[in-house]
């Protein structure tokens, strides 16, 4: 009964100096919450946001109707901003980074891609600029690119009136090589073809009417069209969701090595001995230290989410219960983490900075900071082997994800383990310094 009178007041002493330490709460509990919401924004936040924009200059050397239907295509488009200047400014400013890339249509490229769409020859080249340190977007804007210029190319060479001269210049000219080349005799009749078409068609053509020049061909299209739809058990994706479990683990992690800190600090200044000297064990003071550091622990992380469900429309759409299962078991394990730093520190000092870079490692390669499928997979398998993978993997399953408490289960056994080995480990480090 004695001990757990002493067990309790330890405990109540821990939770009492905590709150008393607005530094310590600073970091724990208001750091995540901020972090939280910046980067979850970033990666979307609720669904309400838009993308930036792909800022693009555009430099049009060619004043055909190719070139102009290119360039009023690129405007069009609402997933890049174009912006029109001279080459030498253009490449200026994407060479200082104020914008994304540039795009170079060249003088004569209109003609040059006419005669090319047919031919694997001469093909004229479009220039692109971009910053490399966007090199991400750089394969977006040239899929944009090519779309446009594939439409609007084939459109002009399909009904427009250069790309009816065209073919009629090809055709004399394979009429003339007819004679010793098939193909050219072959090409000759495609093209042939080709031309009564742009004659039936075109909105230009003598006698065409208003439904004649409705009806034009618009250039090749994409032969396809896509259906997004996003796989969730739960509500719509929430990026604050998963920014808010990896701030969490960050910053509770750091807390528990705060609590390791405290140990250390108070052997140094004899209080621990002072502790021991009353009829309390090691066992007691370990049991004490580490109880009140998950409680401490697991309050923040309810704080943290709270704030992220009132305030940033985060759902717990899982398993409520596999929600606190996966909190409370990532604390003990935080908890334990704490008595590991204490029992090998030699220092307060050196032991601080070798659990900060640990813990920085920890969570990095936990996917705290950025999700764990943007890994190499390699690196992907290794961090199944942390702690904190699995907790940020539980604590997404038990929110946006929206899935059941099976799913919450391997994440708090993982953790589990983890607590009983620091735990163990840490234990047999402080009986051996005993004896």
């Amino acid at each position: 009964m004695n001990s757990l009178t002493a067990l309790k007041a330890l405990i109540r002493k821990d939770l009492i100096l905590f709150v008393a330490d607005r530094r310590s709460l600073l970091l724990s509990l208001v750091m995540p919450i901020v972090l939280g919401t910046f980067f979850g924004y970033l990666f979307g936040g609720s669904g309400v946001t838009e993308n930036a924009k792909i800022e693009v200059a555009l430099v049009a050397l060619d004043d055909s109707d190719i070139g102009k239907g290119i360039a009023a295509g690129l405007k069009a488009d609402k997933t890049i901003s174009i912006v029109e200047l001279k080459l030498d400014e253009a490449r200026e400013k994407v060479r200082k980074g104020k914008l994304h890339a540039a795009i170079v249509i060249p003088s004569g490229f209109g003609a040059a891609a006419g005669a090319a769409l047919f031919s694997a020859r001469d093909k004229p080249e479009i220039t692109l600029y971009y910053d490399p340190s966007q090199s991400a977007l750089l394969a977006v804007v040239k899929g944009l690119l090519t779309q446009q210029v594939m439409q609007t190319v084939s459109a002009e060479m399909f009904a427009g009136k250069s790309g009816m001269h065209l073919v009629d210049d090809s055709i004399e000219q394979l009429k003339k090589r007819a004679e010793h080349d098939p193909d050219a005799a072959e090409m000759s009749r495609f093209l042939t073809s080709l031309r009564k078409f742009q004659g039936h068609h075109s909105a230009g053509a003598p006698g065409a009417g208003p439904e004649q020049a409705k009806n034009a061909p618009k250039g090749l299209s994409m032969p396809f069209s896509t259906r997004d739809e996003a796989m969730s058990s739960g509500p719509k994706y929430n990026g604050y969701a998963h920014s808010f479990a990896g701030m969490s683990v960050q910053f509770i992690l750091m807390m528990g090595i705060d609590a390791g800190i405290g140990i250390l600090l108070a052997r140094r200044m004899g209080l621990w001995n002072r502790l021991l000297a009353a009829p309390i064990t090691t066992s007691t003071l370990l049991l004490a230290r580490t109880l009140s550091c998950a409680l401490i622990a697991f309050g923040l992380l309810c704080c943290t989410f709270l704030f992220a469900v009132l305030v940033l429309k985060v759902e717990i759409a899982g398993s409520l219960a596999g929600f606190l299962g996966v909190g409370a078991c990532f604390a003990l394990m935080t908890a334990t983490f704490g008595l590991l730093i204490a029992a090998y520190g030699k220092t307060p000092e050196a032991a601080r900075g070798l659990a900060v870079f640990a813990t920085l490692i920890l969570v990095m390669l936990g996917g705290a900071w950025v999700p764990a499928f943007l890994f190499p997979q390699w690196l992907q398998t290794f961090s199944l082997g942390l702690p904190t993978r699995w907790a940020v993997d539980g604590l997404d399953a038990m929110t946006w994800r929206g899935l059941g408490f099976s799913a919450a289960v391997p994440a708090m056994l993982v953790q589990l383990g983890f607590a009983a080995l620091f735990g163990a480990v840490a234990l047999r480090r402080f009986w051996r310094e005993q004896r």
